[in-house]
Parts: structure tokens; sequence; C-alpha cells
């Protein structure tokens, strides 16, 4: 049985964000992924080699999958995941191997509607919480976000703390990471935010 082939076609920066906003549109209608995208077929042509269109920096929280929530197939997200999608040693050298090396035209930080480490953040911030082995290191790099929302006081603290994570983190993967730099100033790469909404579904983007 021949092998679906992978596409060989260039995929811009636009054009990634306007898949993964076209999935997100499916999944909400309800619409499932269609059976190529998961075919014994695409299996066989992905088993030579991958070229995904996005590397998807997203939190390891188990009501946030990102194939299902934007409509993709096998092969199409380089995702990188973790409580609170912070960026560490591990994430950032994923990113950097799906830019660099896979080719991925865009990188998503998504962030979610309460978000339990951000939650866990702002505990830490606002009554001196404290938590056991390695959870409070985890989510020390998601203080910042709190400090700064916080500044614009106490109202929707964990909805504001969730998306100024998102923030910073954009912000750090477009300004300094010299790997990251040059892609985008060649116009070869997007780096852009996103929050996903629990209650109804939808990814709202920070373009």
């Amino acid at each position: 049985m021949a092998s679906a082939p992978l596409p060989h076609e260039p995929v811009t920066p636009d054009q990634a964000l306007a898949r993964l906003k076209e999935g997100n549109r499916r999944h909400l209608s309800g619409e499932a992924i269609h059976h190529r995208m998961t075919s014994q077929e695409r299996r066989a042509a992905l088993a030579q080699e991958q070229r995904p269109f996005c590397v998807l920096v997203g939190c390891s929280d188990s009501r946030v999958p990102p194939e299902v929530l934007f409509g993709c197939g096998l092969g199409e997200l380089f995702i990188v995941r973790n409580a609170g999608n912070v960026v560490d040693l591990a994430a950032m050298g994923s990113i950097e191997y799906g830019v660099v090396v896979l080719g991925a035209p865009l990188v998503v930080v998504l962030g979610h509607e309460r978000c339990g480490a951000v939650q866990a953040a702002v505990n830490v911030v606002e009554t001196d919480a404290t938590y056991p082995g390695s959870i409070g290191q985890m989510i020390e790099p998601i203080i910042p976000a709190v400090l700064r929302a916080r500044r614009d006081g106490p109202d929707n603290l964990l909805d504001r703390s969730v998306e100024q994570n998102v923030l910073r983190i954009v912000a750090r993967l477009r300004n300094t990471e010299q790997l990251l730099i040059e892609p985008q100033r060649e116009g070869r790469l997007k780096i852009v935010g996103a929050r996903y909404d629990l209650d109804d579904g939808s990814v709202e983007f920070y373009e």
C-alpha cells in the first residue's frame, strides 16, 4: 500500500496561523479530524520524516489537548507541554529544534482559562502559599506574570495572570532567543500567544 505523501509546499507563518484558526473553528462546530490525517498511510509517511507546521507550547492540563482543539492530525503540531506552559531549558531546546531543525514557521504559546499552575503562583503571591516537592520551583517563573497582573488591581487576577504569563513568554521568545530572531527578521517565523476558553472551546490569539 502506497504511503500518503507529506506536503512539499512551504507554509508561510500566516498560512500556518490561519490553519490553526480554521482548525479551532472546526472543533467548535463538532467536525471530526479528517481520516486522511490519522490513517495508516499517513503514519507510514510520517515514519520517515516529520514537517509540523507549528510548534505549540501548551499546558499539561488534561482538558487542553492541542490536536483536538485545533482539529489537527498526525505530524502537524510539534508540542511542548508542561504545567503552566513555562519555558525552561528543555522546553527552549525543544522549541528551537522545532523551528531550526524541523522548519516550523509558527510558534504559539497557549495558556488557558483557570490554569492550576498559574493559580498556584497567584496563591504564592497573595497568601504566601507553599507547595511540596518540585512544584514550588516549577511555578516560580510564573510569579512575575502574577505581579504584573496585580498592578491593575485584584479583579479577575487569575485570568489576567494567565494572559501576562503568555505575553511574557512570547516577548522572551521574540526578543531574546538568538536562534529565533533571524527567522523572524527574514519573515520565516511568527511567534504569537493564545488563550483557550475551557467553557466554550474557543481560542483567542494575541497577535
